[in-house]
């Protein structure tokens, strides 16, 4: 099979030859009809070679794209854009090429000004198949099996246009035929034209730029539609006009599939752009994100509640099935009691599950149906195509409990490539959070009947180190390290960071009220809530005031949660942050030596949970010069006690930090606890104790 690489040589190559035989013959028609003489080429040759062109373009396009699943909406809104951008300065250049030779004789010439014509008609056409492409890649995103037979028979239309055209000549038809084709090709447009999911799917800086590329890209169609309005006229009039119909075929107004494209590729553009503004106020993204937020909630408080194991499957189950919009799933438990395996089935039959297996071919999904999972296996691995005859796509996803698989998820699709990156990875949120809370049940049950307080701290251990980032975002312009220790085996303090952009970094560090689970699990909880919000939060304020509506649900009354979250611009060597009440960040200025606590103030999260809490939120803005330092601690540092019961304090902090600011972050972390633990006389600490130091490396 042909790969992509060369689909796009052989097709260009063989529109570049359509295109000049288009020439040729025409040239060939054109020199016979101004010697009076009868040509040789039939009528209906050059238009089968423009019918040829448009459908190579549409062949070389299409395999340029890409497969759905790595889709990136701007990115293919900007392939629009430069298209457009070269079309349009092709066409323009010819314009000016010809004002500038219109009073020579050359520019009198009837063959010049065919040959600028032809090469118009390849950029209008160019222009609009590549835009064609496009939008079929945003409209067929999450696509489901109606929307591929709606859009299929939009393309049998045009396709069956293209070739009526072609041999027109040889049936009795004329304009009527042309402006019905027209019509019904514009009608299915309009209704496809609404399939606009890829803009929930926009941040706000997204949003901004497609509506940018937009509004050019309809520039570029209105230039387009002058051109086969007005142009188109005046350069057939030179061509012959109406008198001779031998090249009626180069009037862009009469084929139907070139009006079909330009008005599809317009009333989409426009239906694109009114959406992303009606989006941009309230985003049905932060909806969709605060929906998993929840689910994720209800796995983590399953557990809490006292709820049985099968409670936590079957929340698991609906929530895999409402967030990818599944046809049908099961969910395949082992057997532990001797009561054979446990089966949860939403929406297919046992004779439908059992062929569903039958069909998978030998490889990693069906050794994960087998419970032979390889700890190399990655997610985007788990995605497979079917050859049944209900079900087209699968996803799957082994449970696991202690490195050990307990089970398997499995979701289907009635269409093909059904899955993409994104739906995965939630679905790898939501069966990692049942992962754990399944463990924390087992392993809790287990400690009640054996040593109780002492099974439930390691336990709460477990989750609290598998919370915490193994790896922590950055890029050449800081350097960025953590230290964690909790108290008596557990804690609840937090921190994370999250790569926004190229640039844009966000970091956070957290502390649960309480300790043992409770302080554990609502840890998960605020892990949650941060990889839910982050990509959707615009700013500081922005997360912290949608962080605190989150937490605020599911949080006990006398619970809550403190933090400091920051936003790295290294574009523009700022820092953007807020504080919910967490510890006073301390900085240390490198230009002159000296640390200084932030005095921004705030409420943790849960304590008022309102409205009012917004006013309670402020966000600051810093410059980072090189060699400054952000340090970013909790309370167990700054309270920790010496043998006189006099506290570290925060002078003590400040003073460590700019004795040791010059030191890597890993060195200056070591150094700072080393000096806590000799001030305390004792390695371990009466609290939690956590630590992320942040240092803006030199240009």
């Amino acid at each position: 099979m042909l790969s992509n690489k060369s689909i796009q040589r052989i097709t260009f190559l063989l529109a570049l030859l359509a295109w000049l035989l288009l020439i040729a013959a025409d040239l060939t028609g054109l020199f016979k009809a101004m010697r009076r003489s009868p040509s040789a080429i039939p009528q209906w040759l050059p238009q089968l070679l423009l019918a040829f062109f448009v459908l190579l373009q549409f062949i070389y396009f299409r395999s340029n794209i890409g497969k759905a699943e790595s889709i990136n909406f701007t990115d293919l809104l900007w392939r629009v854009f430069v298209t457009g951008l070269m079309a349009t300065l092709g066409s323009l250049l010819l314009l000016g090429v010809g004002n500038a030779i219109e009073g020579y004789r050359i520019g009198k010439s009837i063959l010049v000004q065919y040959l600028f014509y032809h090469i118009n008609i390849a950029l209008v056409l160019m222009f609009l198949t590549s835009t064609f492409v496009v939008w079929k890649r945003l409209i067929l995103y999450q696509k489901t099996k109606s929307l591929l037979r709606f859009w299929k028979g939009f393309e049998y239309l045009l396709v069956g246009s293209l070739a009526l055209w072609v041999f027109m000549p040889r049936v009795n038809t004329g304009f009527s035929i042309i402006m019905m084709l027209i019509f019904a090709s514009l009608a299915y447009g309009l209704v496809l034209s609404v399939n606009l999911k890829w803009v929930a799917y926009l941040n706000f800086r997204q949003k901004w730029k497609s509506i940018l590329l937009i509004l050019l890209v309809l520039l570029y169609l209105s230039y387009f539609t002058r051109i086969m309005l007005s142009a188109t006229q005046d350069w057939f009039e030179v061509l012959g006009g109406p008198k001779d119909g031998a090249w009626s075929f180069l009037n862009l107004r009469l084929n139907p599939v070139a009006v079909s494209l330009l008005g599809f590729t317009f009333i989409y553009a426009l239906f694109s752009l009114l959406v992303i503004l009606f989006n941009l106020p309230t985003s049905s993204v932060f909806e969709q994100k605060l929906e998993e937020v929840i689910n994720f909630q209800r796995l983590s408080q399953a557990i809490q509640a006292g709820e049985k194991e099968e409670h936590v499957y079957n929340i698991l189950l609906d929530s895999s099935i409402s967030a990818v919009v599944a046809d049908a799933a099961w969910l395949e438990i082992n057997d532990q009691d001797g009561e054979g395996d446990l089966i949860l089935q939403r929406s297919i039959t046992d004779e439908e599950l059992l062929r569903v297996k039958k069909s998978i071919s030998k490889g990693i999904v069906q050794s994960v149906l087998e419970r032979e999972r390889s700890k190399s296996v990655t997610s985007h691995k788990l995605v497979a195509t079917l050859k049944d005859p209900t079900f087209r796509s699968m996803s799957v996803y082994p449970l696991l409990v202690q490195n050990k698989q307990i089970g398997t998820l499995v979701l289907l699709k009635e269409v093909a490539d059904g899955f993409n990156r994104e739906m995965v990875d939630i679905i790898n949120t939501f069966v990692n959070q049942a992962s754990v809370s399944i463990e924390n049940f087992r392993l809790l049950s287990e400690a009640l009947e054996n040593e109780r307080y002492k099974e439930e701290l390691k336990i709460a251990q477990r989750v609290q180190q598998a919370l915490l980032p193994k790896k922590l975002a950055s890029n050449g312009c800081f350097s960025i390290h953590a230290f964690s220790q909790a108290a008596d085996e557990v804690g609840g303090d937090y921190y994370d960071t999250f790569q926004l952009s190229d640039n844009r970094y966000a970091v956070i560090i957290g502390d649960v009220s309480g300790k043992g689970t409770s302080a554990a699990f609502n840890m998960s909880q605020m892990k949650g809530v941060f990889h839910s919000l982050v990509e959707v939060a615009q700013d500081p304020k922005d997360f912290l005031v949608n962080a605190n509506a989150a937490l605020s649900r599911c949080l006990e009354k006398t619970s809550f949660i403190t933090i400091s979250y920051f936003i790295i611009d290294t574009s523009t060597k700022t820092v953007e942050f807020a504080r919910a009440g967490h510890c006073p960040t301390l900085y240390f200025d490198g230009s002159t030596g000296k640390a200084e606590f932030f005095q921004n103030k705030g409420l943790g999260l849960g304590i008022l949970r309102n409205s009012n809490f917004e006013k309670h939120v402020h966000v600051n803005t810093i410059e980072y010069k090189p060699n400054d330092v952000l340090l970013l601690y909790t309370d167990g540092i700054t309270e920790a006690n010496n043998a006189d019961g006099e506290e570290f304090g925060y002078d003590r902090l400040k003073d460590l930090l700019e004795q040791f600011a010059q030191e890597p972050p890993e060195k200056m972390q070591t150094s700072l606890i080393e000096s806590v633990y000799n001030f305390s006389g004792k390695r371990f600490l009466n609290d939690d104790y956590s630590m992320v130091i942040v240092k803006f490396n030199p240009n």
